[in-house]
């Protein structure tokens, strides 16, 4: 059975409540060991795998600043993540912001006791250090910020891109996190009082209830809307619409998008935060809902289009990825084929006829893929989650046993809801925000002479290739 505490699972800060750091149990090597993994695999999806699958996609003459873009992107949140967004986002404050109790990662390492301090996992008595926690975390926030670039891609200035993500992690990206994911952990749990006061000082939407095993709020439906509202704010490509934008590379697409699939077993199963049951159902979800997403969008195209395409096959992939994030250790395999299926099928209409309903210049179609796949994905959560429909329900941390016969789609349902619509609200108000002072401070677009020579040569002086 999923654990998880009022109807959510998520990331928690191992501050327990009942013991001191030093005083935890001793750590377990096995979950420690598949967390260090876990985390290697979600960097890998950043670098190389989202840079690969977004180059290829552009074209030739923009390849290397997609690169850097993702890059950069990926290192300046990790830093500005071990300064204070990890602090900010997973330990005490209020329902919507954390504390500093974490800021330059101060604390972890007690020096009186001689001892690191270790994060709690959703089982009692079990927990991992620390440090890897932070770093699993880290890189969930920096994946997020470099996929809002490519719905811009090819327009906007380097620095204006790096002034919008430090504003959108700080003021979106960390509020979300916390919301969603913040508790202490089920240690302190014992009767009907001690879960009332763990409820209580857990972020808001977690309070709620909301189910987002691995980001399909926090990570794509944040990041897809940042990226529609600059998408609007920046404005189309020169010749969008009457010059062939084709991508340059489906080679690098295949294999960018080839690693993200891989990397995503660490994201969905290394959310489990454990080497145990639920990861091994996690990663189940993960790879029948990514092969039935392909062969809905690719099946799909071939009807509609008369051919089926690597492109196609790329992003059907990706869209079963995402939607099946939010629900992975939630719902049964056979929930996670649907989830993939719709989410596939979805997410095809999503980069076809919702674009050209939102007269939008999305470069790479991220609202269309993880906008539409993650609130896909997030709604079919509180569906699939169901017992009789062969979810896992809602562990009772008070009797540490399932209890699924208080599961209720309907109220779920409604509690997904309310978690897409905070997060496409916030996520909208501060990226418009940002935006706008970053266009008033440096400038979101390139010159159009800049753009028509390609930003590989005018932004960076380098060529991807050489004739």
């Amino acid at each position: 059975m999923t654990k998880n505490l009022g109807g959510a699972l998520a990331l928690a800060l191992g501050l327990s409540l009942a013991l001191p750091a030093w005083a935890a149990p001793s750590v377990n090597k096995g979950d420690t060991a598949w967390m260090l993994v876990a985390t290697l695999l979600v960097i890998m999806m950043s670098i190389p795998g989202l840079a690969l699958f977004y180059g290829g996609l552009v074209r030739a003459k923009n390849m290397l600043s997609v690169l850097l873009q993702v890059f950069m992107v990926f290192s300046v949140i990790i830093v500005l993540w071990c300064v204070y967004g990890y602090s900010l986002a997973f330990t005490g404050g209020n329902a919507v912001i954390g504390g500093f109790d974490r800021v330059f990662l101060s604390g972890i390492y007690d020096h009186a006791a001689g001892a690191f301090s270790m994060a709690a996992t959703f089982s009692k008595d079990t927990m991992i250090p620390e440090f890897i926690f932070v770093a699993f975390q880290g890189s969930f926030a920096a994946i997020t910020c470099a996929l809002i670039v490519g719905a811009f891609a090819e327009r906007a200035r380097f620095a204006a891109v790096l002034a919008f993500v430090v504003l959108w992690f700080t003021f979106c990206y960390i509020p979300v996190a916390h919301m969603v994911w913040f508790w202490a952990g089920p240690d302190a749990i014992t009767d009907a009082a001690t879960l009332a006061s763990v409820t209580d000082a857990a972020g808001w939407l977690w309070q709620k209830g909301a189910l987002d095993f691995a980001g399909g709020t926090v990570v794509h439906i944040n990041a897809a809307v940042a990226g529609l509202v600059g998408a609007y704010v920046i404005g189309k490509r020169v010749g969008y619409g009457r010059e062939s934008m084709a991508p340059h590379s489906m080679t690098m697409t295949m294999i960018g998008a080839s690693l993200l699939w891989v990397g995503w077993f660490g994201f969905n199963a290394g959310s489990a935060l454990e080497a145990g049951d639920v990861a091994a159902l996690a990663f189940i979800n993960t790879l029948l809902a990514t092969a039935a997403a392909t062969v809905a969008w690719t099946m799909g195209e071939w009807v509609a289009k008369g051919k089926p395409s690597m492109l196609g096959a790329a992003s059907g992939a990706v869209s079963g990825l995402v939607a099946i994030t939010p629900g992975c250790g939630f719902v049964g395999p056979m929930g996670a084929l649907v989830i993939g299926l719709v989410g596939g099928l979805v997410c095809l209409w999503g980069v076809n006829g919702l674009k050209r309903l939102l007269r939008v210049d999305d470069s790479l179609d991220v609202f269309g893929v993880h906008g539409v796949g993650g609130i896909v994905g997030a709604l079919l959560t509180g569906v699939f989650a169901a017992p009789q429909l062969g979810g896992q329900g809602i562990w009772d941390y008070v009797a540490n046993k399932g209890s699924a016969e208080v599961y209720s789609i309907g109220h779920q349902v409604w509690v997904q809801v309310q978690a897409v619509g905070v997060t496409i609200v916030w996520s909208a108000f501060v990226a418009y925000v940002a935006f706008k002072l970053v266009d008033l401070v440096i400038g979101l677009r390139v010159p159009e002479e800049q753009e028509r020579e390609g930003l590989d040569i005018t932004s960076h002086g380098e060529s991807a290739y050489h004739s």
